[in-house]
């Protein structure tokens, strides 16, 4: 029982793509740092917003898989899934939905009535994303707005309150994540057109949506820049945005329109590297602030 227990977890694990969660949560954890400045956070709080990302995270990603499993089935990038493959039912799966939204929303009680009452339309937005690629090619946009959340409502249940500081850094994870999700739907490009599915590569083409994904990540680099302004930070942030910088203009150089094999690279590998870059230069600088 201990060993198919196990197993079981790593299955869920496998199927929400639990180690992805790098690319939004030092996002959030930016925010509780800025926070910092005037609103000391207490431990408690710290690990219930840990509690709430990834309760938010799973349940999304778990209904994502539950929603599309009939189109993975047939799309052989994505046919060995856990549904697909038979490994998760989709009444295990519908069950782990429902447990990780009450996680999320508990945790959200339990920081504050406001993040409370926000928690519903989050969870609508997060769970709504699963259906935009069946009619909009902006999907990619309704991802990045989706995790873009994250942040400020780390920073509304730290402060109780908005900042156009804090908006400006969910703005720049918006584009950032809108960004290279369009990188990522190049590789189904033909199969999303037979099956009537939208994204920009469908609809633009594969090179002129590589054109708007590195458009996405200047904006995500100005949005940065007016961080760095908003809040006042030291002048060695800019070393870490600057390494940012490169770190985008690389991958932007590994994915070219004939050539798609350096997708997962570019997904996986930098763009975790560009999330934890950021969060380890906020935290430096306002300890040198502070």
């Amino acid at each position: 029982m201990t060993t198919g227990f196990k197993k079981k977890i790593r299955d869920y694990g496998k199927m929400i793509k639990f180690s992805h969660t790098v690319f939004a949560l030092p996002f959030a954890l930016s925010a509780v740092v800025l926070a910092w400045q005037t609103h000391v956070p207490s431990l408690w709080e710290i690990c219930l917003i840990l509690v709430a990302m990834v309760g938010a995270r799973s349940a999304a990603m778990g209904f994502n898989r539950l929603v599309d499993a009939d189109i993975d089935r047939i799309n052989p990038r994505t046919a060995m899934r856990e549904i697909p493959a038979g490994v998760l039912s989709r009444k295990e799966t519908l069950l782990f939905v429902a447990i990780s939204s009450l996680v999320f929303v508990g945790a959200a009680a339990l920081l504050s009535p406001v993040c409370f009452w926000l928690s519903f339309p989050v969870l609508f937005v997060l769970f709504f994303y699963s259906y935009t690629k069946r009619f909009t090619p902006y999907c990619h946009l309704v991802l990045g707005f989706a995790i873009s959340l994250a942040p400020v409502g780390a920073w509304i249940a730290i402060t109780g309150s908005l900042s156009w500081g804090i908006v400006f850094l969910g703005a720049g994870l918006w584009f950032y994540i809108a960004g290279f999700d369009i990188l990522y739907a190049c590789q189904d490009i033909g199969f999303d057109r037979k099956q009537g599915l939208f994204s920009l590569p469908v609809i633009l083409g594969v090179d002129r949506a590589l054109q708007v994904s590195s458009l996405f990540h200047v904006i995500f680099m100005g949005f940065l820049v007016a961080l760095h302004i908003s809040f006042a930070m030291h002048p060695m942030f800019l070393v870490f945005l600057a390494a940012i910088a490169v770190l985008l203009v690389f991958e932007h150089r590994l994915v070219k329109p004939d050539d798609l094999s350096r997708i997962h690279v570019a997904f996986f590998h930098i763009n975790s590297a560009v999330s934890v870059i950021l969060f380890t230069g906020i935290l430096l600088q306002t300890i040198l602030v502070v």
